[in-house]
Protein backbone atom coordinates (compact mmCIF):
# COMPACT_ATOMS: atom_id res chain seq x y z
CA UNK A 1 0.00 0.00 0.00
CA UNK A 2 1.08 3.30 -0.93
CA UNK A 3 2.29 5.76 2.12
CA UNK A 4 -0.79 8.52 0.54
CA UNK A 5 -3.25 5.60 0.57
CA UNK A 6 -2.43 5.34 4.47
CA UNK A 7 -2.61 8.27 5.35
CA UNK A 8 -6.19 9.07 2.94
CA UNK A 9 -7.28 5.84 5.59
CA UNK A 10 -6.24 7.53 8.66
CA UNK A 11 -7.67 10.79 7.79
CA UNK A 12 -10.98 9.50 6.33
CA UNK A 13 -11.33 7.56 9.51
CA UNK A 14 -11.23 9.88 12.05
CA UNK A 15 -12.62 12.39 10.41
CA UNK A 16 -16.08 10.48 10.01
CA UNK A 17 -15.58 8.95 13.66
CA UNK A 18 -14.09 11.76 15.87
CA UNK A 19 -14.23 14.72 14.35
CA UNK A 20 -13.30 17.25 17.11
CA UNK A 21 -10.69 15.74 19.08
CA UNK A 22 -9.38 17.62 22.48
CA UNK A 23 -6.76 17.36 24.44
CA UNK A 24 -7.20 15.72 27.91
CA UNK A 25 -5.21 18.16 29.97
CA UNK A 26 -8.04 20.51 31.60
CA UNK A 27 -7.16 24.35 31.23
CA UNK A 28 -9.36 27.40 31.25
CA UNK A 29 -7.07 29.49 28.99
CA UNK A 30 -3.34 29.55 27.60
CA UNK A 31 -1.56 30.75 30.42
CA UNK A 32 -3.21 27.35 31.95
CA UNK A 33 -2.53 25.02 29.27
CA UNK A 34 1.06 26.02 29.38
CA UNK A 35 1.61 25.11 33.18
CA UNK A 36 0.15 21.84 32.56
CA UNK A 37 1.72 20.58 29.50
CA UNK A 38 4.89 21.87 31.29
CA UNK A 39 3.73 19.47 34.27
CA UNK A 40 2.90 16.36 31.72
CA UNK A 41 6.54 16.01 30.17
CA UNK A 42 6.64 11.85 31.32
CA UNK A 43 3.60 12.09 33.07
CA UNK A 44 -0.16 11.28 33.07
CA UNK A 45 -2.31 13.87 32.00
CA UNK A 46 -4.87 12.75 34.87
CA UNK A 47 -2.09 12.97 37.61
CA UNK A 48 -1.69 16.81 35.85
CA UNK A 49 -5.32 16.99 36.27
CA UNK A 50 -5.66 15.92 39.83
CA UNK A 51 -3.31 18.55 41.08
CA UNK A 52 -4.07 21.78 38.51
CA UNK A 53 -7.19 22.93 39.71
CA UNK A 54 -5.14 23.62 43.43
CA UNK A 55 -2.46 24.82 41.90
CA UNK A 56 -4.22 27.38 39.71
CA UNK A 57 -6.52 28.71 42.48
CA UNK A 58 -2.90 29.66 44.20
CA UNK A 59 -1.66 30.74 41.07
CA UNK A 60 -4.47 31.98 38.71
CA UNK A 61 -2.23 34.05 36.50
CA UNK A 62 1.25 34.58 35.31
CA UNK A 63 2.29 37.57 37.95
CA UNK A 64 1.13 35.25 40.88
CA UNK A 65 3.44 32.58 39.74
CA UNK A 66 6.10 34.89 39.00
CA UNK A 67 6.05 36.12 42.47
CA UNK A 68 6.34 33.16 43.85
CA UNK A 69 9.38 30.59 44.06
CA UNK A 70 10.18 27.22 43.15
CA UNK A 71 10.42 25.44 46.95
CA UNK A 72 6.40 26.63 47.20
CA UNK A 73 5.58 25.50 43.44
CA UNK A 74 7.12 22.77 44.54
CA UNK A 75 4.83 22.13 47.40
CA UNK A 76 1.84 22.17 45.23
CA UNK A 77 3.69 19.96 41.98
CA UNK A 78 5.39 17.06 44.54
CA UNK A 79 3.14 14.24 42.93
CA UNK A 80 4.48 14.82 39.27
CA UNK A 81 7.50 13.26 37.95
CA UNK A 82 10.92 15.30 38.04
CA UNK A 83 8.88 17.94 40.55
CA UNK A 84 12.19 19.88 41.52
CA UNK A 85 13.04 20.90 37.97
CA UNK A 86 9.38 21.88 37.12
CA UNK A 87 9.25 23.86 40.18
CA UNK A 88 11.77 25.87 38.73
CA UNK A 89 10.87 25.94 34.92
CA UNK A 90 7.43 27.00 36.05
CA UNK A 91 8.48 29.98 38.03
CA UNK A 92 11.13 30.98 35.07
CA UNK A 93 8.56 30.82 32.63
CA UNK A 94 6.30 32.80 34.27
CA UNK A 95 8.57 35.56 35.09
CA UNK A 96 9.72 35.54 31.48
CA UNK A 97 5.57 35.77 30.28
CA UNK A 98 5.62 38.61 32.81
CA UNK A 99 8.86 40.65 32.08
CA UNK A 100 9.31 39.90 28.10
CA UNK A 101 5.78 39.23 26.66
CA UNK A 102 3.53 41.14 29.17
CA UNK A 103 1.85 38.14 30.82
CA UNK A 104 0.59 37.40 27.93
CA UNK A 105 1.50 33.45 25.79
CA UNK A 106 3.20 34.02 22.59
CA UNK A 107 1.80 32.64 19.58
CA UNK A 108 5.04 31.95 17.80
CA UNK A 109 7.15 28.36 18.13
CA UNK A 110 10.47 30.61 18.62
CA UNK A 111 9.21 32.41 21.24
CA UNK A 112 7.65 29.93 23.30
CA UNK A 113 10.75 27.88 23.14
CA UNK A 114 12.89 31.05 24.70
CA UNK A 115 11.17 30.01 28.16
CA UNK A 116 12.22 27.52 30.46
CA UNK A 117 11.02 24.16 30.34
CA UNK A 118 9.11 24.79 26.92
CA UNK A 119 10.55 22.48 24.46
CA UNK A 120 9.57 22.30 20.86
CA UNK A 121 6.92 19.55 21.76
CA UNK A 122 5.34 21.52 24.46
CA UNK A 123 5.60 24.51 21.91
CA UNK A 124 4.00 23.14 19.13
CA UNK A 125 0.96 21.96 21.93
CA UNK A 126 0.23 25.61 22.59
CA UNK A 127 0.26 26.92 19.07
CA UNK A 128 -1.80 24.12 17.55
CA UNK A 129 -4.29 24.24 20.79
CA UNK A 130 -4.73 28.13 21.51
CA UNK A 131 -3.49 29.23 18.66
CA UNK A 132 -5.20 26.66 16.28
CA UNK A 133 -2.02 26.88 13.83
CA UNK A 134 -0.39 24.16 11.77
CA UNK A 135 1.69 22.69 14.37
CA UNK A 136 2.62 19.09 14.98
CA UNK A 137 3.50 17.99 18.65
CA UNK A 138 5.32 14.28 18.39
CA UNK A 139 5.12 12.55 22.33
CA UNK A 140 5.24 8.95 22.85
CA UNK A 141 2.16 8.09 21.25
CA UNK A 142 2.10 9.93 18.33
CA UNK A 143 6.10 8.53 17.27
CA UNK A 144 4.70 4.73 18.05
CA UNK A 145 1.18 4.81 15.77
CA UNK A 146 2.62 6.71 13.08
CA UNK A 147 5.44 4.25 13.08
CA UNK A 148 2.96 1.22 13.80
CA UNK A 149 0.71 2.51 10.80
CA UNK A 150 3.28 2.83 8.16
CA UNK A 151 2.78 6.53 8.13
CA UNK A 152 6.84 7.18 8.33
CA UNK A 153 9.74 5.69 7.51
CA UNK A 154 11.78 3.03 9.68
CA UNK A 155 14.55 5.60 9.31
CA UNK A 156 12.42 8.39 11.25
CA UNK A 157 14.19 7.64 14.59
CA UNK A 158 13.76 11.38 16.04
CA UNK A 159 10.30 13.25 16.74
CA UNK A 160 11.98 15.76 14.59
CA UNK A 161 11.81 13.62 11.65
CA UNK A 162 8.71 11.87 12.29
CA UNK A 163 6.86 15.54 12.43
CA UNK A 164 8.91 15.99 9.25
CA UNK A 165 7.28 12.86 7.65
CA UNK A 166 3.97 13.49 8.32
CA UNK A 167 3.25 17.43 7.97
CA UNK A 168 4.31 16.79 3.96
CA UNK A 169 0.66 14.42 3.71
CA UNK A 170 -1.53 15.91 6.12
CA UNK A 171 -3.95 18.99 5.14
CA UNK A 172 -2.72 22.14 7.24
CA UNK A 173 -5.88 22.05 9.04
CA UNK A 174 -6.09 18.74 10.01
CA UNK A 175 -2.55 19.08 11.30
CA UNK A 176 -4.00 19.85 14.78
CA UNK A 177 -6.93 17.48 15.24
CA UNK A 178 -4.29 14.63 13.67
CA UNK A 179 -1.83 15.11 16.44
CA UNK A 180 -4.76 14.77 18.88
CA UNK A 181 -6.08 11.67 17.45
CA UNK A 182 -2.84 9.79 17.30
CA UNK A 183 -2.40 10.48 20.59
CA UNK A 184 -5.45 9.34 21.85
CA UNK A 185 -5.13 6.05 19.82
CA UNK A 186 -2.08 5.34 21.11
CA UNK A 187 -3.20 5.99 24.71
CA UNK A 188 -6.46 3.88 24.66
CA UNK A 189 -5.84 1.16 21.68
CA UNK A 190 -2.10 1.28 20.26
CA UNK A 191 -0.89 0.56 23.66
CA UNK A 192 3.21 0.16 23.74
CA UNK A 193 3.25 -3.19 25.02
CA UNK A 194 -0.42 -4.70 24.63
CA UNK A 195 -1.86 -3.07 21.64
CA UNK A 196 -5.89 -3.80 21.54
CA UNK A 197 -5.06 -4.30 17.68
CA UNK A 198 -8.49 -6.92 18.28
CA UNK A 199 -10.60 -3.19 19.01
CA UNK A 200 -8.48 -1.36 16.41
CA UNK A 201 -10.34 -0.08 13.28
CA UNK A 202 -7.62 0.44 11.52
CA UNK A 203 -5.41 -2.82 11.42
CA UNK A 204 -6.71 -2.88 7.50
CA UNK A 205 -4.02 -0.52 6.54
CA UNK A 206 -1.53 -1.31 9.83
CA UNK A 207 2.05 -2.31 9.23
CA UNK A 208 2.60 -3.16 12.23
CA UNK A 209 -0.54 -5.63 12.34
CA UNK A 210 -0.08 -7.29 8.75
CA UNK A 211 3.44 -8.10 10.05
CA UNK A 212 1.51 -9.67 12.66
CA UNK A 213 -0.14 -12.20 10.78
CA UNK A 214 2.23 -12.96 8.52
CA UNK A 215 4.09 -14.09 11.92
CA UNK A 216 1.48 -16.08 12.82
CA UNK A 217 1.27 -17.41 9.32
CA UNK A 218 4.25 -18.65 8.89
Amino acid sequence: MQKKERFRLFLDYFTTHFPQPETELQFGNAYELLVAVILSAQCTDKRINAITPTLFERFPDPQSLAASTAEEVFSYIRSVSYPNNKSKHLVGMARMLVEEFGGEVPATVEELQRMPGVGRKTAHVITSIIFNQPTMAVDTHVFRVSHRLGLVPRTATTPLAVEKSLMPYIPKELVPKSHHWLILHGRYICLARTPKCHECPLTHFCKYYEQLQKKKAA
